[in-house]
């Protein structure tokens, strides 16, 4: 029997960037998650305040070398990788200059948010899903950290759901506490009409927040985990209201066992 294979799409992982619970998470738990006998990958934003030298980063030659449209612009996708060697994982990054060259991760010195985070998140997510077609790679279970990766799982339901690499794949969403307090761009409906969804798909992306994009990821995704100890009320009140499977909160030190176990009862619903 093949293992199952799980896909971490992160807003932040440690050590790369400093402790939180996105990225402690997901620092423990794909090791985990590989220690208890599945295949894993997993991916961030290679931020410009990332220490390539101090992290051992290196370019992936044969990976990079495509270019991704948004908004109607060519962005070359370049992909780096490390290892966490304690962990015996490796760690693949998304990085263009145009949007992850700033020594910064998604706001400026002065903690204003970056008015091109809608088009890093999507650059980010099809970066991601274009590499692991790449790579030959066909995840069972694609488990999404972060607002940073919260369009992740419409492109795979909408746009990605005949590709062979993802028609089958499952997909998890982790609720944390972190958001931010600054609508998108205002033509960021434009931009997914541009990318090819089709307006019944995203007519609840005309003004998009943060509980707005959380409450998509949400109605999208095939199994919700609350990733912080509290999360915004709105929007446990929308987990709620929702069909989607949700597994509740457990630390970083105890949530291996609790989601290795909830991605099997996924793969059983399938089954079923």
């Amino acid at each position: 029997m093949e293992k199952k294979r799980i896909l971490y799409i992160s807003q932040e992982i440690s050590p790369f960037l400093p402790q939180s619970d996105i990225a402690t998470t997901t620092r423990k738990l794909p090791q985990g998650i590989q220690e208890g006998g599945k295949e894993i990958r997993a991916f961030m934003p290679r931020y410009g305040c990332i220490n390539e030298r101090r992290h051992q980063l290196h370019e992936v030659i044969r990976l990079s070398g495509m270019n991704l449209i948004i908004n109607d612009v060519d962005h070359p996708l370049i992909i780096k990788v490390a290892s966490v060697p304690q962990a015996k994982i490796q760690v693949y990054f998304i990085d263009n200059e145009d949007f992850f060259t700033r020594k910064a991760t998604v706001k400026s010195d002065k903690g204003e948010y970056f008015d091109d985070n809608d088009e890093r998140a999507m650059f980010f997510g099809r970066g991601v899903l274009e590499t692991v077609k790449k790579l030959g790679w066909k995840p069972d279970i694609i488990h999404c950290h972060g607002w940073m990766s919260a369009l992740t799982p419409l492109y795979i339901k909408k746009l990605y759901h005949n590709d062979p690499h993802f028609a089958d794949a499952k997909v998890v969403y982790s609720v944390y506490d972190n958001g931010f307090n600054k609508n998108w761009d205002s033509n960021f409906y434009e931009k997914l009409k541009f990318d090819g969804f089709d307006e019944e798909d995203i007519h609840d992306l005309k003004d998009v927040d943060f509980l707005t994009l959380t409450k998509k990821a949400i109605q999208v995704s095939d199994g919700v985990i609350q990733g912080s100890g509290q999360i915004d009320e709105e929007i446990a009140k929308a987990i709620e209201a929702s069909e989607t499977p949700f597994l509740e909160y457990f630390s970083e030190e105890t949530c291996v066992k609790p989601i290795n176990e909830f991605y099997d009862q996924i793969f059983e619903e399938e089954v079923v």
